[in-house]
């Protein structure tokens, strides 16, 4: 499997105009593991092209044929999962054990798409005139540009490419500059696996490179995982020809812990719910609440198991927490910290970026817990995206309902009671897309992903993530005229 990546266009690897690369590092030693090319706004033009004409074709297929090129495509991707999984932990810090799973969930994204290739229903109504019927079909939009992110490289572009292929469209997918290559292999699975030149193409670029694709009338739909600035800006640019925009954006979870809880459940689940990933995920633990009346019982297990996590090698299967995919995301860490800390903040554990030994390279920042927060703080309003998290004592439910929905963001909530009506009340009264009771983080594919607010618009995943790919064509059809 290549590191040194071209653009693929038309199912071929091609140089890009400007004859540019970037080199992509492991956030562990910070040594190189790949390089690709940036293509140009003319390269960018060159691919919307290739696309749109063998979209011609693909559409015409049925959708069941569709979907058995894409588990075609599963089964290449399966049979080189240990080196794309290397490939990840390589490029981004995952946890090796965590990127052997999120290749399995790309092809599962994938699979759950196909799926749907004999469900994808329109509707037969009744006229009110004689002898005539209307005919509802639900037809693919045509070209599709998918913009991932750098937390899950490989499962965004399964997420993405498994609605969009087997509804009829085609795909030209830029992949996230900070960790592009794992996804930048799938090119040539998916040409081993039998799918046509063009329907899948990928281009590797900045913000000229992502602008130009957005613009382009030749696009019918943008479906964007990244953060909420780029995600506005993606909407200003596809506003001039009314493209179709489904954005995930950021995400500042609240994790809520009543005094009814069971706190051994809820410490689990707000453990891996602020450390998966390093904390790199949209639907983490941002910001935890804890009744007064359990503070200092959760908080003692809580800091614990903290504690017992390993900071250390991704490689090694008993590692807990590996390296933060950037350098911004540990100033990041940093500034958050020194922030909150002066704003009267205690930290009861962690609190900085580890220096000697193997940290003395790489993006290291240690699993931190800031107590004595209030809601006033800017650490709880603004997105950490990292191994660090503000605790919040509360008194009541109005209270904590109040806390919770004082955000921007409304991707998701974490909630621990085994009170039905307080359960119930939560279901109505958060302002969240995704709501997890009981439990940590992590969506399933027959749910919906849909954020609120500055989270996001559309949603993605099961029936009605799928529906966003498709457009509805009405016909009045008349007979025995």
């Amino acid at each position: 499997m290549q590191t040194n990546y071209k653009l693929y266009i038309n199912g071929s690897w091609v140089d890009s105009e400007t004859g540019n690369t970037d080199t992509i590092l492991n956030p562990s030693n910070e040594e190189a593991v790949g390089t690709v090319q940036i293509a140009s706004a003319n390269d960018a033009v060159s691919v919307l092209k290739a696309a749109e004409k063998a979209q011609i074709e693909w559409r015409r297929l049925p959708a069941r044929t569709r979907a058995d090129k894409l588990r075609a495509f599963c089964a290449e991707i399966r049979a080189n999962a240990e080196e794309l999984a290397r490939l990840i932990t390589s490029e981004q810090g995952k946890l090796l054990k965590v990127a052997r799973f999120e290749v399995e969930v790309t092809c599962t994204f994938i699979e759950y798409a196909c799926e749907w290739a004999r469900q994808i229903e329109g509707d037969i109504l009744p006229s009110d005139n004689p002898n005539e019927q209307i005919w509802i079909n639900k037809v693919p939009k045509g070209v599709v540009v998918a913009i991932t992110a750098w937390n899950f490289p490989l499962a965004l572009a399964g997420r993405k490419l498994g609605p969009a292929l087997v509804t009829g469209n085609t795909v030209v997918l830029k992949p996230t500059p900070d960790a592009p290559l794992s996804t930048l292999a799938l090119c040539d699975l998916a040409k081993n696996a039998g799918i046509p030149d063009g329907v899948v193409n990928m281009v590797t670029g900045g913000v000229e490179v992502g602008k130009t694709l957005v613009e382009s009338p030749i696009t019918k739909m943008v479906t964007m995982t990244g953060s909420t600035p780029t995600g506005q800006a993606i909407m200003k640019s596809a506003s001039q020809n009314l493209t179709h925009v489904q954005l995930e954006l950021g995400g500042k979870a609240p994790c809520i812990i009543f005094e009814d809880a069971n706190v051994d459940i809820a410490v689990a689940g707000a453990l891996h719910s602020r450390f998966d990933n390093a904390g790199q995920v949209c639907t983490c633990n941002e910001r935890m609440y804890v009744h007064e009346s359990i503070y200092e019982v959760f908080m003692q297990k809580f800091l614990d198991k903290v504690n017992e996590l390993k900071l250390a090698d991704p490689m090694d299967l008993t590692t807990d927490i590996g390296p933060l995919t950037t350098k911004a995301s540990v100033e990041h860490m940093e500034k958050m910290v020194s922030q909150t800390v002066a704003s009267g903040g205690k930290i009861l554990t962690g609190g900085k970026r580890p220096s000697s030994g193997q940290f003395e390279k790489g993006y290291w920042f240690e699993p931190t817990i800031i107590g004595n927060c209030s809601q006033e703080m800017d650490i709880v309003h603004e997105e950490i995206f990292g191994p660090v998290l503000p605790v919040i004592k509360f008194k009541s439910f109005e209270e904590v309902i109040g806390y919770a929905n004082d955000s921007d963001f409304g991707l998701a909530a974490m909630v621990f009671t085994n009170d039905m009506n307080k359960i119930m009340r939560l279901n109505d009264e958060l302002e969240f897309g995704e709501i997890y009771i009981n439990r940590g983080h992590g969506e399933q594919h027959q749910g919906f992903h849909n954020g609120l607010k500055l989270s996001g618009t559309g949603g993605e995943d099961g029936k009605y993530g799928l529906e966003q790919y498709l457009e509805k064509k009405t016909s009045y059809v008349k007979f025995n005229a």
